[in-house]
């Protein structure tokens, strides 16, 4: 094997190696998410797209998403370092420079806007847009480290892409896919501070204002009963405007009901103080319960 070659091998490595990390930068997890809720929307709207074109439009969505994703682990790279959950992010451990990391999520930023609107419309190409300059600029620059209701007021962006995928098939807002949005906006403040409960000596590493921190533990688990409970009218609401059928609702319910008694039991445990192993289910629940209601969204356009 000549010396050429190696060195061409380890290139191609090298490259492949680098690509992973850069991957790594637009938050997969967040992006499968992404995926699932921008499809349902699109596919529970009452026009309908080709099935390349719909692949297509959600393709520069989820580029869109992981742009925002590798725009925050750019700007937070300072953050991420003093978290045990961060602390082996991209950036962090060296794997990635951060300014490839600036250049790469603004890149991706203006394709998957521009590519969204080329293959898609106007609406939804503003409406990513938006998206990723709320996560990035209103969220991530801006409310992250000022206020415990970042989560509150940031998870309007998370709240979005099934609104998108509405707007992919019909190019215009009603009232239906703004009921996607009320679900994700107001099911994100108890999903995410029950994680901020069990993590809260990271987040005060990071001197990150989180709700435990600022307003303590009884008041967090109260907040996130609060938001458990505002789950319900939420749920009923596209039973009450026609989008959704009876078995949504029952459904629905049902699944919201149990969400209450999680966050109940997390909440009567003794003052001041939380039991790990409750604030964890309250999390790990929440993400079953946010993927079954969009799973209801299309089991119920399918029997209606």
């Amino acid at each position: 094997m000549t010396a050429n070659t190696i060195k061409k091998k380890t290139v191609s490595v090298s490259f492949l190696s680098y690509s992973k990390y850069l991957l790594l930068l637009m938050k997969p997890r967040v992006m499968s998410l992404v995926i699932f809720t921008c499809a349902v929307g699109l596919l529970t709207a009452p026009a309908s797209v080709s099935f390349l074109n719909s692949i297509i439009a959600i393709f520069f969505v989820t580029m869109g998403a992981g742009a925002a994703g590798a725009l925050n682990m750019w700007y937070e790279a300072d953050l991420d370092k003093l978290m045990t959950r961060t602390c082996l992010r991209p950036i962090p451990t060296g794997k990635v420079n951060r300014e490839h990391a600036l250049l790469f999520g603004t890149v991706l930023s203006i394709v998957s806007v521009v590519g969204l609107y080329y293959f898609s419309n106007l609406t939804s190409a503003i409406l990513l847009s938006i998206t990723i300059a709320f996560y990035v600029f209103v969220y991530t620059i801006w409310l992250k480290r000022k206020t415990p209701q970042n989560i509150v007021i940031g998870g309007a962006s998370g709240a979005l892409p099934p609104v998108i995928g509405w707007t992919i098939a019909t190019n215009s807002l009603t009232l239906e896919p703004i009921t996607f949005f009320l679900i994700i906006f107001f099911w994100t403040p108890s999903h995410f501070w029950a994680l901020s409960l069990y993590k809260a000596d990271d987040y005060q590493k990071a001197k990150i204002p989180m709700l435990p921190i600022t307003n303590g533990i009884e008041e967090t688990k109260k907040n996130i009963f609060v938001y458990s409970l505002i789950m319900l009218p939420v749920v009923i609401l596209p039973y009450y405007i026609g989008f959704a059928g009876e078995t949504f609702l029952i459904v629905s319910l049902l699944l919201t009901f149990y969400y209450n008694y999680v966050c109940y039991d997390l909440l009567k445990f003794k003052k001041n103080k939380f039991e790990i192993k409750k604030a964890k289910k309250v999390f790990s629940y929440s993400i079953f319960y946010l993927f079954l209601l969009f799973v209801l969204f299309l089991v119920d356009q399918i029997i209606k």
